[in-house]
Order: structure tokens, then C-alpha cells, then sequence
């Protein structure tokens, strides 16, 4: 069996580093992916993808890229569920980053 997924897109806010009880670092990101064909209006739509990042990869993700940088991810697709203040069950979807490319910065406003 094989989970794998490689997706390519720019930063849509500035990476915050955290550290959870046991003090491993960890960051999310997300991740917004223009999709390859126009809608029925002639407009091609973005998705905007969730990730994790664990330990170093957080620590230099957060480090080394800002709002706007186009990023390469390989990881994995995890999905998590958990319970609302209303009792309701909801259903998380997210890559968890086994390996983050620095493909390029944003152009600079000049």
C-alpha cells in the first residue's frame, strides 16, 4: 500500500513555530494550489491545502520562508477527527511533511 503525495503551491500566511507538552516542534502551513483546468466560467480555482511539519522541517521552514514563497512538499496524506463543543464529530484531512523544497521567493514590490 502506498501513501504518498508531492504538491507544489505558494504560502498563504507567514509560518508560526509551536511546541507541543513534550516540546516537539511543529508548525502548519497551508498551501494554496492552483488546479491545471478552468472552471465552467472560464477560471481556473485554487485549493488551498492543509500541512504539518515535525521538528527540523518546522524549525527551517519557519526560518528560511515568508508569505508568498512558492514551496514543493513530499509527505503524506493523515486524516484526524475530533469532537466539537457541540458533541459534533469533524473529519481533518492534512499532508504531514516528510520533505519541504524552497522552490522560490515571491518577486519583491520594488
Amino acid at each position: 500500500m502506498l501513501n504518498q503525495t508531492v504538491i507544489v503551491g505558494r504560502l498563504v500566511k507567514e509560518p508560526e513555530l509551536r511546541q507541543t507538552e513534550n516540546g516537539t516542534k511543529v508548525t502548519n502551513i497551508t498551501l494554496a494550489v492552483p488546479r491545471s483546468y478552468k472552471n465552467v466560467d472560464g477560471e481556473y480555482e485554487t485549493d488551498f491545502i492543509s500541512c504539518v511539519l515535525w521538528k527540523g522541517i518546522a524549525e527551517n521552514t519557519v526560518e528560511y520562508v515568508k508569505k508568498g514563497d512558492l514551496l514543493g512538499i513530499k509527505g503524506r496524506l493523515q486524516t484526524r477527527n475530533f469532537q466539537t463543543e457541540e458533541s459534533f464529530k469533524k473529519y481533518v484531512t492534512e499532508v504531514i511533511a516528510e520533505k519541504v523544497t524552497f522552490l522560490s521567493s515571491k518577486n519583491k514590490e520594488t
